[in-house]
């Protein structure tokens, strides 16, 4: 774990990180919009060596998936899905149709209206994302999101991984799809004979999928595009470097491009970090990618004083924040770019990942400066509604009649002009 002191930082840790461009994201999206299923099965069996037949996932595969999962999971996904769906139920209570008078007889509005289709892109690399079924998924069901289909990867011995398809009964998707990577994001844009296309893709995925999903933006939506996780730790001299060493690993086993960074003013405390983290890597199955991303990207950095800590965090503007400091509330009041804050000891990043009800799919690559994670928002549509009396028309009209004519719009101001001749 690298430590340097914060006058040493070097400009491109405060620079967005371009995606390396792959032709073949392109080439492959184009065959899945002109060809549809061969297109998709030619690739899949290209890419994850697995012919298939028919991609969609039988109420047989899903029911014997359960005969190949640990029992004790069931009921953490149970319990994981309440949570979450609580934290989304809240959420939708702040977003609310309306209707306001905002001038005499002129009556302006607000609906809350849901997405018709959501795609959600689970992946199936190394580790079964169970997680992302339940936070992708959930929040898409409190909207009221009618028609929810999921594309995973058949990678689990030609099959997609029995917990995945555990976790999508439970939160009861039954349009499963085993296909992954480029093919999956171009069936769910553009639809194909056997897949009806959707109106917006949400979930993570490698880099090539990230890529194909910056391609069909506009054709259809998409969440944002997610790079290599991230977490930045605040902390000071009351702060357990267990507890920082843990969280610091915890991120790193994700990938080995993963980025575990601590800000401190205290050096002792970045020496006893460093010393839990050597000793910690050692009880880890994860251990290899853990210990890649530490030595890569694991950086310490030593600040002046609080307020450039703060200066840093907000500039760097990370997926995962975690602030455990004495002076808790003077932080909070200041940090203000970040995808999910993790506030004290026992608030820990993994919590947030799958338990606390909070949703674990953020922005990373200093996005978190314009939008936040994932909520019910990514699922619904804010649409505005406008009634004007005929007896208080002319009142508003002459404004916009001034400011189209001003624009040199001239089919504007006319169709306001009928009007007013009308009305006299």
């Amino acid at each position: 774990m690298k430590v340097i002191n914060s006058y040493e930082l070097p400009q491109e840790f405060f620079s967005f990180k371009d995606t390396q461009y792959f032709p073949i994201v392109r080439e492959i999206l184009y065959e899945v919009k002109t060809k549809g299923d061969i297109a998709i099965k030619h690739y899949t069996n290209e890419f994850d060596k697995v012919k298939l037949d028919s991609f969609v996932v039988t109420e047989e595969e899903i029911k014997s998936s359960y005969s190949e999962i640990n029992k004790e999971l069931i009921p953490s996904i149970k319990k994981s899905i309440e949570n979450i769906e609580k934290f989304s139920v809240k959420q939708l209570e702040s977003f609310k149709d309306f209707e306001y008078e905002i001038s005499p007889g002129v009556i302006t509005g607000q609906r809350v209206i849901p997405i018709e289709r959501i795609g959600v892109y689970i992946p199936g690399g190394r580790f079964p994302l169970v997680s992302t079924v339940l936070m992708c998924v959930v929040p898409a069901k409190v909207a009221n999101v009618n028609e929810i289909a999921i594309f995973s990867p058949p990678t689990f011995n030609g099959k997609i991984h029995p917990a995945i398809l555990v976790a999508c009964d439970l939160v009861g998707v039954k349009e499963i799809y085993k296909i992954g990577g480029v093919q999956a994001i171009g069936a769910m844009a553009y639809g194909t004979e056997s897949i009806k296309k959707v109106d917006k893709i949400v979930g993570p995925g490698n880099k090539f999928v990230a890529l194909a999903k910056k391609e069909v933006y506009g054709i259809t939506g998409i969440d944002f595009i997610a790079g290599p996780t991230e977490v930045l730790i605040i902390a000071d001299e009351c702060a357990n470097p267990k507890f920082i060493a843990s969280d610091l690993i915890a991120q790193a086993e994700h990938d080995p491009d993963a980025q575990p960074i601590l800000i401190t003013t205290n050096k002792d405390l970045a020496e006893r970090v460093i010393e839990e983290i050597e000793t910690q890597l050692d009880t880890i199955p994860t251990k290899e990618i853990a210990e890649k991303s530490i030595k890569n990207n694991g950086l310490i950095i030593i600040a002046k004083d609080y307020d450039e800590v703060i200066y840093i965090s907000n500039k760097k503007a990370p997926e995962h924040l975690e602030i455990d400091v004495k002076n808790i509330s003077y932080f909070v009041s200041k940090l203000r770019n970040y995808g999910s804050l993790f506030i004290g000891s026992f608030s820990a990043e993994s919590l947030g990942d799958y338990s606390s009800g909070i949703n674990h799919t953020l922005p990373t690559n200093f996005a978190a400066r314009y939008t936040g994670g994932l909520s019910v928002k990514d699922f619904i549509k804010i649409q505005t509604t406008l009634y004007c009396k005929k007896e208080n028309f002319n009142e508003i009209a002459d404004i916009a009649i001034t400011l189209a004519e001003t624009e040199g719009l001239f089919g504007h101001s006319n169709s306001l002009k009928v009007r007013k001749n009308y009305i006299q």
